[in-house]
């Protein structure tokens, strides 16, 4: 049944998957999330993400005089388009002083209220300093007869903007968001809206984006807090969805639309932030399908699964590119994994092309021996069928390399990296094993001798990739301290791990930017990523 709103107000939150640059689309979206929100859920308020006309992070395109064109008819086309009920409604604001991240109020064709986002992130993926000017004003507006406050994103992350909206008499926070997923993050928001509700004495109704935008992921979970700091409803994580909540006359939550819903698992969260970031990068860039190269190992057996996962089984073809050193226990299980999860699958040997350039190297390698050079020309020969195939067919290649490999350089510029986008680029070794278990708990997907079998690139006889790497069980440890936390090697090593392996890595790390710099974009999980998270030049005597 709708939501009434005798007494009180009805807020909804309109959690919804927009599209960077797509205002015309996403202004449609707008229009209809706003008529259902009052026509279903008799809506007094309706909430939309940071930035909505735009999508987050417009970047660049905010500087596109056309952009602001299209802002400004975008805004004038809701105001003509809906009535009878408040839109709290992120968008870039423009004027001769510059432009600020707002949020406007509009009901039947006014603006009611307009608010200037005041803490401007310029850290780790943000760069909004380089767009906005900072606001300094509260936003309030009164709707039967709750006073509601506005904040945008970081503005929660601090205390000094709730506690100016609450001494311009907020009863409610509004707090509209696009904030990017990393694991564990939703229990960091659940704190920061406790410490405000708390520090203030007042419920906070957070709305969050959701979808992916190159990347970057965003999971949704709008929650609203209560004035004692307690979660009292929970969103679904990456799901798009209108969530009503009534406040009575004192801005108290009382009717809520279902159970607080726990978070997901580790496993199952990273999960669906990598099926939906790859489900929206290939989508919204227009690709009928992907290919990926399928080796028999674990890191392309997750690939191709997150790969069905996200688009279904009729849009992924699978290539099993087998060589001299080829395995048959890899062939077999490339097979298994492809049969299990539907996919169009072939087999094409690199015998042939990696000969012919042996061949045609020949003359001038005569005198050396053989070293990686020869390896790397197996991962190239690859790589150039991969693409042949994706200029053919259209579909994009997705790369299979994993954080931990990226991060010590140990794949093939052109061969192995070559691709449009790389899922498992921010996911560590270590959590392709637990994701690939869990994606078995789910339905059958990867056999269980693969993700038993010791790693190997097959480039060579016998080879292991601990022959080249410590083992993923030491090596990832040493990664997340040096990567995700900065640390410097000699605090790496005062936590247990011997010095040689730390140097030795950090080393590896710092010489393999240049191969990174080179690689398609990918996922982020992590609380630091390869990318546009982590900045480091390649050229550095540091």
């Amino acid at each position: 049944m709708p939501a009434t709103s005798a007494s009180g107000v009805v807020v909804v939150m309109a959690q919804l998957n927009l599209w960077v640059g797509d205002i015309h689309g996403n202004t449609t979206r707008i229009i209809e999330a706003a008529i259902a929100a009052r026509d279903e859920h008799a809506a007094d308020v309706v909430v939309f993400p940071e930035l909505a006309l735009t999508a987050y992070p417009p970047e660049d395109l905010l500087l596109r005089p056309g952009l602001r064109r299209r802002v400004d008819e975008a805004l004038t086309r809701i105001r003509e388009s809906v009535s009878g009920v408040h839109l709290v409604l992120g968008y870039p604001e423009y004027g001769p002083a510059g432009a600020w991240n707002a949020a406007c109020v509009l009901r039947d064709g006014e603006r009611v209220a307009n608010y200037r986002k005041h803490r401007l992130p310029n850290y780790s993926v943000f760069d909004e300093v380089r767009y906005f000017r900072a606001g300094e004003e509260a936003g309030v507006f009164s709707v039967n007869g709750v006073c509601l406050g506005l904040s945008v994103c970081e503005d929660i992350w601090e205390p000094a903007p709730t506690a100016l909206a609450v001494a311009a008499g907020a009863r409610v926070l509004l707090n509209i968001n696009a904030s990017p997923y990393h694991l564990d993050k939703g229990a960091e928001r659940g704190q920061v809206l406790a410490a405000r509700a708390q520090e203030n004495d007042l419920p906070i109704v957070y709305v969050n984006a959701v979808g992916g935008q190159d990347e970057l992921v965003f999971d949704g979970e709008s929650l609203v807090c209560d004035a004692s700091g307690n979660i009292v409803f929970r969103a679904a994580a990456f799901d798009e969805g209108l969530f009503p909540v009534r406040l009575d006359g004192d801005g108290r939550p009382v009717d809520l639309p279902a159970p607080v819903r726990q978070p997901l698992a580790p496993e199952a969260s990273v999960y669906q932030a990598l099926t939906l970031g790859v489900r929206d990068y290939v989508n919204r860039n227009g690709f009928p399908g992907v290919v990926v190269g399928l080796s028999g190992g674990i890191d392309s057996a997750l690939t191709l699964a997150i790969a069905v996962d996200a688009l279904g089984a009729d849009r992924v073809e699978a290539v099993m590119m087998p060589s001299r050193y080829t395995a048959t226990i890899s062939l077999e299980d490339a097979r298994a994994e492809a049969q299990s999860l539907g996919v169009h699958y072939h087999e094409i040997s690199i015998e042939k092309p990696f000969q012919a350039m042996l061949d045609a190297l020949a003359p001038r390698f005569k005198g050396y021996k053989e070293d990686l050079t020869e390896e790397n020309i197996q991962a190239r020969c690859r790589g150039v069928l991969l693409m042949a195939i994706s200029n053919k067919t259209g579909n994009m290649v997705l790369t299979t390399g994993n954080k931990s490999e990226m991060a010590v350089g140990y794949a093939t510029l052109y061969g192995d990296m070559v691709g449009g986008f790389a899922p498992l680029k921010d996911v560590a070794k270590l959590m392709v094993y637990r994701l690939s278990r869990y994606r078995n708990t789910l339905g059958p997907a990867i056999p269980g001798r693969v993700i038993e079998r010791p790693p190997s690139a097959e480039l060579r006889a016998d080879q292991q990739d601990s022959d080249s790497l410590p083992p993923y069980e030491v090596l990832d440890p040493i990664l997340e301290a040096l990567v995700e936390q900065d640390r410097p090697v000699a605090e790496v090593v005062a936590l247990g791990f011997v010095e040689e392996d730390v140097r030795r890595v950090a080393g590896l790390v710092k010489r393999n930017e240049y191969k990174r710099r080179q690689a398609p974009p990918g996922v982020k999980i992590s609380r630091r990523a390869f990318g546009r998270d982590r900045r480091y030049p390649i050229t550095s005597g540091y």
